[in-house]
């Protein structure tokens, strides 16, 4: 067998497995959407969920997974950045270094569900904040920023080391360096790092389960006092997400149309994170080719 024969067998192996992902992927992603599109609707999204009839919606589930998500990218990006600038630019090759980066190996294997405990025995009864946005937003934290610092330490010695070299030719800082060359430069990596971490974040549900807990009460859309136990900004109250709703729905089975609602929710939460994909890449390439005056 000569090496053009070989070559295209290879090419051809490679392609099929590509193609069975790709299947998988929109195999999986066409039975939700397929299932749950047609039974979404304005009441649906605008509306309260109902415990006991049909007919409810996912309005507070929808913005407790939008808040639960910002919040948790507040606390834990800055975090990610600097640990992920400190490993790929300032920490030396030792056994410290190395003890950092197996230690964030093995949180960022920890099962979801431990980091509920967790997080329920740390927030929730220690620091006595109960079930309430707030705990979900730090269990997650932890859960989410050994992945984020990884993908960040990637993204920033993915940097050519000309660039740097560049950049201290000119007689720039350390820092001024990493913060004028090498961050945009990294951009496109650190972004998809937190796009498949917001990914997870909005996509988890056994960690809040145990933190952000289940709410019940109303919230209150024109009380802006987030202070106030009714107020939708206010991060002490229970917040249950969407995720954690398809679980309850599922679970329960106490609405009669409990089919309906889990596949919509499912629908709409696959809906949401694809939005969020597509509008970060663009906001993204948009700063990229701003921050180093790239034409494409």
């Amino acid at each position: 067998m000569n090496a053009k024969t070989r070559n295209k067998i290879a090419t051809a192996g490679i392609y099929t497995l590509v193609s069975i992902v790709v299947i998988i992927l929109f195999g999986i992603l066409g039975d939700i959407l397929v299932s749950g599109v047609p039974h979404l609707s304005w009441h649906f999204l605008s509306s309260e969920a109902s415990s006991y009839q049909a007919g409810g919606g996912v309005r507070d589930q929808l913005f407790n997974s939008l808040y639960l998500l910002v919040l948790t990218l507040i606390i834990s990006l800055p975090i990610a950045l600097g640990a992920g600038i400190y490993l790929a630019e300032y920490a030396k090759d030792n056994w410290f270094t190395n003890l950092i980066r197996t230690t964030i190996e093995i949180l960022s294997s920890l099962p979801s569900i431990v980091v509920g405990l967790f997080g329920y025995l740390l927030f929730v009864v220690q620091f006595g904040f109960g079930f309430s946005i707030i705990s979900g937003a730090l269990a997650l934290t932890f859960f989410n920023l050994p992945t984020l610092t990884s993908n960040i330490e990637q993204a920033i010695e993915g940097v050519p080391q000309a660039q740097r070299d560049a950049g201290l030719a000119l007689g720039l800082s350390n820092w001024k360096t990493i913060r004028g060359i090498v961050l945009p430069a990294a951009l496109p990596g650190i972004l998809t790092g937190i796009i498949l971490s917001a990914g997870r974040i909005f996509g988890e549900a056994a960690a809040l389960i145990y933190t952000a807990g289940q709410s019940a009460s109303t919230i209150d859309y024109s009380n802006w006092n987030p202070f106030s136990p009714t107020s939708f900004l206010n991060m002490m109250r229970p917040a249950e997400t969407l995720a954690v709703h398809i679980w309850k729905v599922n679970t329960e089975g106490i609405i009669p149309d409990a089919t309906i609602v889990s596949a919509a929710t499912s629908a709409l939460l696959i809906i949401v994170v694809i939005l969020f994909n597509l509008g970060a890449r663009a906001l993204g390439n948009h700063l990229y080719r701003k921050l180093t005056a790239a034409k494409s």
